[in-house]
């Protein structure tokens, strides 16, 4: 079945869209080909001992060899009242095994009317049966042939867990209006299966209800796949698709139905109000590599989801990726994307570097550092109170503890033990006090913040009354880190005001910021090819122009060699002449003032 045309999403929320795209891509891809080619090479029916030709299992049919194939549903997970002609939905003719032409693949878009069974959670499957032309499925028929028919059962319904219960509500006007329309809902609801899992709540038990989904689009592949095997050898990703015919030994093509670009949104819910429900069928070949590779990211794509790495709907946003993204555009940006792997490494690294090097606040933000921690903390609790991935929630908390080391290079941090309760105590270093410079930051945060305030105040007023939440500690949360990503460019302006009053930006991390930069321009690429939020879009770009007034500092202010860099050096200084005075220069750099 050709892939379905992928329809946008209502918008997710931000933390779910921060984890990088790109970088799943390439790692799941490069799981999948390793193991593909692992198990080609590295099972265990080739080196070490010589396979017996006469004793290895071979394909029943021949290339090209034509095939009449039958399409029955039922009910019933077993089929074989093949007299019924109801049940019969499709019939196809002299189909050319494992050849790729004109004929080979065959389609059929038809109307399905659900019985009332169906609707109140009942189960339907589809039974394929292939033989070769002239040859009958049904095994009550004269001149039925074993080894001449093949067949596989495949459910057309699926059971999925009941989405949770949206738990937000609005805090001004009550419960009433989320009941009202509970209500409604629950008016429309259908048939469910109720399972009591092992997890409990504080209300008790948390009850699981299952609700049967109808696949749209059925697509059967008969793989090309002619390797001879050993018996006791087949490869552990091939044995539980390959079909052994018991008396001869040999294998039956495999018939594969293909669900990899069938999305989750694309399945249609069953319920008693539903009368006819859309059916696209599709038979045709697959190659041996494209069928494997299927499977190992679908494999791959479970293995994430058991280690917490992927939430559950990222495998289908994956895929829309391919679906919806221009194909050029896509090759770009799996290839920048491993680019922003290396460049968001160097920047930690030269971060790390200047912060533990740095023996000078002057002519740096301290502030800046403080709102940056603040910024990072509420994000992570913000990430922490709408249940995400525990690796997107790791990346998070070693940022904040990042950014807390960074404010004790900033400032001298001390434990008050005078009273009960030991308190964390801040006091500005000498280099940031004693110079023009925290003048210059008070000054340029006391008018920014007045700015800032206001517009998180009416942000806050606005979610308060138009939007629902869980409680007030949410909405406290979601104000917070709305403003995080709307106003977060606030923050980086103390660090411009600084350097126009003093007329110099030799004290900043060039180096570090280069590579960020760099980060951002890539960031800037998946904006475009990835959906996601408005507010995080903007949060992209920001960061251009913060850094572009950045560049344009460094242009028109001219080096002064006289300043003290962010190693304690200045251009002009003497330079250590002998081995003690650099013995003790190296000794200096691990100091802070």
């Amino acid at each position: 079945m050709a892939p379905p045309a992928a329809e946008r999403r209502e918008q997710q929320q931000p933390q779910q869209q921060q984890g990088g795209f790109g970088q799943s891509i390439t790692g799941i891809i490069r799981i999948a080909v390793f193991w593909y080619f692992a198990s080609k090479f590295f099972s265990p029916n080739s080196k070490g001992r010589p396979s017996d030709p006469s004793v290895l299992m071979s394909n029943l049919f021949q290339k090209g060899e034509p095939l009449d194939m039958w399409l029955y549903v039922s009910e019933n997970h077993n089929f074989t009242d093949f007299s019924d002609e109801s049940a019969l939905l499709w019939q196809q003719t002299n189909i050319p095994y494992a050849v790729w032409g004109p004929d080979s693949t065959r389609t059929l878009s038809v109307k399905y009317h659900p019985s009332l069974r169906l609707k109140q959670n009942g189960s339907l499957y589809a039974h394929v049966f292939f033989a070769r032309s002239g040859y009958p499925p049904d095994p009550s028929d004269p001149e039925y042939l074993p080894l001449a028919t093949f067949g596989r059962t495949h459910p057309i319904v699926t059971y999925l867990p009941k989405s949770k219960s949206d738990k937000r509500r609005s805090l001004l006007r009550g419960d009433s209006n989320s009941k009202a329309s509970a209500d409604a809902n629950d008016n429309r609801q259908p048939h469910t299966l109720t399972q009591v899992a092992d997890d409990t709540e504080d209300d008790g038990p948390v009850t699981v209800e299952w609700i049967s989904y109808w696949k749209p689009n059925i697509t059967i592949n008969l793989v090309d796949d002619f390797t001879r095997y050993p018996p006791n050898a087949v490869p552990p990703n091939i044995a539980p698709y390959l079909n052994v015919e018991p008396s001869s030994g040999n294998y039956y093509p495999a018939v594969f139905f293909n669900e990899f670009w069938l999305l989750r949104d694309k399945l249609i819910q069953l319920n008693e109000t539903v009368t006819e429900l859309p059916l696209n069928l599709e038979v045709g070949p697959i190659s041996m590599t494209k069928w494997q590779l299927f499977l190992q990211i679908d494999q791959s794509f479970q293995i994430h989801r058991s280690y917490g790495s992927m939430l559950e709907g990222e495998a289908d946003e994956l895929k829309r990726v391919f679906l919806e993204g221009n194909p050029y555009l896509l090759a770009i940006t799996m290839v920048v994307s491993l680019l922003h792997s290396v460049f968001d490494f160097l920047a930690f690294k030269n971060d790390i570097q200047f912060w533990n090097k740095n023996k000078s606040m002057e002519g740096l933000s301290a502030k800046s550092v403080i709102v940056s921690f603040i910024s990072q903390l509420i994000v992570f609790l913000y990430l922490l109170d709408n249940d995400t991935s525990w690796m997107i929630l790791a990346s998070s908390g070693i940022g904040c503890c990042i950014e807390f080391w960074k404010i004790g290079k900033a400032m001298h941090i001390e434990i008050d033990r005078s009273g009960k309760i030991p308190m964390l105590r801040f006091r500005d270093r000498e280099s940031y006090a004693g110079n023009k410079t925290k003048e210059y930051d008070d000054i340029a945060m006391k008018y920014l913040s007045y700015v800032l305030f206001f517009l998180v105040a009416c942000s806050s007023v606005y979610s308060l009354m138009y939007e629902r939440h869980k409680s007030w500690y949410s909405w406290i949360l979601s104000s917070l880190t709305s403003c995080v990503y709307m106003f977060g460019f606030i923050m980086m302006c103390p660090q411009l005001f600084i350097n126009y009053k003093l007329k110099s930006v030799a004290h900043l991390p060039w180096r570090q910021m280069t590579y960020k930069f760099l980060n951002t321009i890539i960031d800037d690429l998946f904006a475009f090819v990835i959906k996601m939020p408005t507010l995080h879009r903007l949060s992209v770009f920001r960061d251009d122009v913060i850094f572009l007034i950045y560049v344009y500092q460094k242009w028109i202010y001219p080096v002064d060699k006289k300043r003290v860099n962010e190693f304690g050096f200045g251009g002009e200084d003497d330079q250590p002449t002998n081995g003690a005075d650099a013995i003790a220069a190296k000794e200096d750099e691990k100091k802070t003032n």
